[in-house]
């Protein structure tokens, strides 16, 4: 490591979630329309399964997961293999079937079994976006989120984390050499505002253009009342989740990628079966904790579909996002390339497809997320 990030490191602030207010604005790639985002991403996906002779090709980077994580794979699949090591840093969590029968008891020993106690987060088993992730504080809530939830599918109970910091830290291993690296990461803020003490929360969020992303959509709802009226000054955390279709925010967080952080998350990756491409997500206390490559807990992890999400970054501009994106889906690639060379065979486009449709007819269904 140089002394300048040595230097960078040690000037991190310990404040994860302070946001700054002239990043109050979504930036380009936000505004954007999604199917124009998808354009140039769509043209270079092709021209690379013709390079390589495979459109699928990436699903071969993860071998052990469905699809390689590309889409449709359940989130504790990448829990059911991870190592003593993995597990340790990785948010305590259970699996319950919905079968429209589960009661309270039940619950409360699925739960006492995973050393699980309330408030938790719960989630689809099978998602994305953060669509159906909800904090629950009694078990009264959990049972009118499995009411909602579709019946035969299951969720996902974890333990839930305070923590302010939140961070999707990507990883490849390289094909070539074998090493681990991290190739970027974000930092993720929570979607809030800040009170005046005259107006209520929904009229604080319809003013302020990042948070009003979410107003009136159906999939989700704010984690605080409406109709409350903050004091003046007082910042008010909006979300469980702090994907940017509820108005959160990436900041590009590479100055926090060291040398002790790559060995940590090489650490945890080697103790996953055969996992060489995805992005980790995490929770912490402080930034500089984080680049130690300590301090930190895993909440998901996310395979060879991931964004790179931090091209997002408001400050990041439209070609250098898109050069980010464009990276990640090479090196995608080329790690499937050196799997397929080594014995693992790409998911057919086909099968693909139906776990495609599949994933989106499910998250129409879940439960809003807050």
């Amino acid at each position: 490591m140089t002394a300048a990030r040595d230097l960078a490191v040690a000037d991190l602030a310990c404040e994860p979630d302070e946001q700054p207010s002239n990043l109050r604005e979504c930036g380009l790639l936000e505004r954007m329309p999604k199917w124009l985002i998808c354009v140039p991403i769509v043209v270079q996906w092709l021209w690379l399964s013709l390079r390589h002779g495979s459109t699928t090709l990436p699903s071969a980077a993860n071998p052990r997961i469905t699809s390689g994580g590309l889409v449709g794979e359940g989130k504790l699949e990448y829990f059911s293999g991870m190592g003593s090591l993995a597990r340790s840093v990785t948010a305590a969590h259970c699996g319950v079937l919905n079968d429209g029968a589960a009661d309270a008891v039940t619950l409360a020993r699925a739960m006492r079994s995973a050393g699980l106690s309330f408030p938790i987060v719960v989630k689809p088993n099978l998602g994305q976006c953060g669509h159906g992730v909800r904090r629950v504080d009694d078990m009264a809530g959990l049972q009118a989120y499995l009411v909602a939830f579709p019946i035969g599918e299951t969720v996902v109970l974890q333990r839930y984390l305070p923590q302010d910091g939140e961070a999707g830290i990507f990883y490849a291993r390289d094909p070539a050499t074998g090493a681990g690296r991290i190739i970027g990461l974000a930092l993720r803020h929570f979607p809030r505002v800040e009170g005046d003490g005259c107006r209520t929360v929904a009229e604080l969020v319809a003013a302020d253009p990042r948070a009003r992303r979410a107003s009136g959509s159906r999939r989700h709802e704010w984690s605080v009342p409406a109709s409350s009226v903050p004091a003046a000054g007082e910042a008010v955390r909006l979300s469980t989740i702090g994907s940017t279709r509820v108005g959160g925010l990436y900041r590009d967080g590479a100055s926090a990628i060291t040398s002790d952080l790559v060995r940590a998350i090489d650490a945890v990756a080697r103790d996953m079966p055969d996992f060489h491409f995805g992005r980790f997500d995490v929770r912490y206390e402080s930034l500089r904790e984080l680049a130690q490559g300590r301090g930190f807990v895993i909440m998901e992890i996310n395979g060879a579909g991931s964004e790179a999400i931090e091209a997002w970054d408001p400050d990041t501009g439209l070609v250098a996002g898109f050069r980010t994106i464009f990276a990640k889906q090479r090196l995608a690639f080329e790690i499937g390339a050196a799997q397929r060379r080594a014995g693992a065979r790409p998911i057919g486009l086909w099968a693909l497809a139906k776990l495609n449709r599949q994933q989106i007819r499910l998250i129409d269904r879940y439960p809003p997320s807050n």
